[in-house]
């Protein structure tokens, strides 16, 4: 029979996690993973499978809290949806240094050779596409954006300036920089408030 596991997959995966943002898939090393998380290479290999398949449920995991993450501002109220949408551009939490590119480096660094890292990020990205067109088209119907704009076309524009902010986070660019863009962007959609007309 065999002996229970002593250790939490979950805490393993996070500690994995963590590892891989900071060196990469192709940077981190099955000693590396042993070290950090404190299990044997046999243990890995016994819970996750090789290195390639912990990557994969480590990524699986990221991308499942990064879409969610964005999903939940999608309930509220519908005239602060605008405000929402500018909140995630502007949120420190979501860009908190290396663990915030898992997703953009995993992309770049493994879609082209893994078609398993290939969809999961295909998808990803289309869940932050379909959350951010809810919630343009939340601000459209609160009169906060033009009601003749695409949605879908804006809410993918507000993602990319997102991943933007992120590479632009990564290379150094100061906070107040960062937060003046993501006012531009969001202001960039808005419908401008106009002044009431004295009678």
């Amino acid at each position: 029979m065999a002996r229970p596991r002593k250790f939490d997959e979950d805490e393993v995966v996070g500690t994995a996690l963590r590892q891989f943002s900071e060196t990469g898939y192709h940077g981190t090393s099955v000693e590396d993973l042993s070290r950090v998380t404190g299990l044997s290479k046999g243990s890995l290999y016994g819970a996750f499978g090789d290195k390639e398949a912990l990557f994969h449920r480590v990524f699986d995991a990221y991308c499942s809290a990064a879409g969610a993450h964005v999903a939940a501002r999608v309930e509220g109220p519908e005239d602060e949806a605008l405000q929402r949408l500018r909140d995630w551009l502007r949120s420190s939490e979501d860009r908190p240094g290396q663990l915030a590119c898992l997703l953009a480096k995993g992309t770049a660094e493994l879609a082209s050779e893994d078609e398993v890292v290939a969809a999961r990020s295909l998808a990803t990205f289309e869940m932050l596409f379909d959350s951010c067109r809810r919630l343009v088209e939340q601000a459209q119907r609160a009169g906060h954006v033009d009601p003749d704009a695409d949605p879908a076309v804006l809410g993918q524009l507000v993602v990319t300036t997102h991943r933007g902010l992120e590479a632009l986070a990564r290379g150094g660019v100061d906070t107040s920089t960062l937060n003046r863009i993501a006012d531009a962007a969001i202001d960039a959609i808005a419908t401008p408030v106009r002044p009431r007309s004295s009678s």
